[in-house]
């Protein structure tokens, strides 16, 4: 369902400005979501094939959408139909009433499904690529067999497939809540949020100091001199949200397991059976989510048509570093481009409609 749409003019990159057709976009159903949808406004509806952007842990949807770097408006200007998504609990979707996840399995059963119906029902039931970044790419893995052929492709930034592996300090944190799980402590009952936006706003009082060998934080999320200070500062202040200490804990739990969604169900042999296009992007600086625990998703796939490429880059970096339209963009588009030829005008909105007729 669109609440309402308008014809807009924003930054895409630097100087690269364009106009695009804006609308807010709520999901049907029990749990409202929202999503920000973008299309070239040049393009008066006609449209690559529909991508659907998911966000990672504690974040929400300006992850893909700073008022000066814009992926999700570099991908539009490219002719695609780019919905943006609040998971559950984040952004405007908690606005609108929807709580926050008590497991992740909320996010791969319903989330992802509810998204995927309504931009299936805009964008003229053409399969959508999912495009998720760290949590958001494991969301993805999990719930794409799910969605059969709604689901054109995959393409992951920074997304652990094997949480933890290849960070010693990661590690000894998932031992810790395995430790509190074994004593019976009710993590997410006794505390079931965390303030991320929060900690965003530490981040930006710090961040110069959190850039030197004395901050005694081992993760920062992004690489030292890899963001110019003012993008940096609109990142931490908007894209960090909330988030539920009941996530923390599956991802932790995943990570005792080696198995994306633990070793109860069945998500793995699902997501690696699965003979769609894939990409797997890892930052080799990504502090978050190192190239050894996201390369396993690549390696363990039997699509006959996957990509894996490592980049110089952060875990923040991967979407907003100074050098993530010259790296981590062209390479995305890229491989969409091979994959989702032009297509025919989608099914126009209100908006799209007023543009055709002027």
């Amino acid at each position: 369902m669109i609440l309402h749409g308008r014809v807009i003019e924003q930054i895409v990159d630097r100087s690269i400005r364009a106009g695009f057709v804006k609308e807010i976009v709520v999901t049907k159903g029990a749990v409202p979501l929202s999503m920000v949808r973008k299309r070239a406004a040049a393009n008066a509806g006609a449209t690559r094939a529909p991508v659907l952007l998911v966000h990672g842990f504690g974040q929400n949807r300006y992850a893909w959408h700073l008022p000066s770097r814009s992926l999700g408006n570099h991908l539009a200007h490219l002719g695609y139909d780019v919905f943006n998504l609040d998971l559950r609990g984040h952004g405007r979707s908690r606005n609108l009433g929807a709580r926050r996840c008590v497991s992740v399995a909320e996010y791969i059963h319903e989330d992802l499904p509810a998204a995927m119906d309504e931009v299936q029902a805009l964008s003229g039931a053409r399969p959508a690529f999912i495009v998720g970044h760290s949590l958001g790419g494991l969301v993805s893995y999990a719930a794409a067999p799910a969605l059969g052929s709604a689901v054109a492709g995959i393409a992951t930034l920074g997304a652990p497939y094997h949480f933890t592996r290849g960070s010693i300090s990661l590690s000894c944190v998932a031992f810790l809540f395995r430790a509190l799980t074994s004593a019976r402590v009710p993590i997410a009952r006794a505390n079931p949020g965390i303030g991320v936006a929060r900690i965003g706003t530490l981040l930006n009082a710090v961040r110069s100091f959190a850039e030197t060998p004395l901050y005694p934080i081992p993760w920062r999320g992004w690489h030292k001199d890899a963001i110019e200070h003012e993008i940096l500062e609109e990142h931490l202040r908007l894209a960090f949200d909330s988030a539920g200490l009941a996530e923390m804990a599956d991802m932790f739990s995943w990570a005792e397991s080696e198995r994306l969604g633990g070793r109860e169900v069945d998500y793995v042999e699902q997501f690696e059976k699965l003979d769609i296009p894939l990409l797997v992007i890892a930052g080799s600086h990504d502090d978050l989510a190192q190239p050894a625990s996201v390369r396993p998703a690549y390696e363990r796939s039997r699509s006959r048509d996957k990509t894996y490429r490592a980049l110089p880059l952060g875990h923040i970096d991967l979407l907003m570093g100074r050098d993530a339209p010259l790296m981590t963009w062209p390479l995305l588009s890229g491989w969409l481009d091979k994959r989702a030829p032009f297509a025919s005008a989608t099914s126009p909105s209100l908006v799209t409609r007023a543009l055709v007729a002027a």
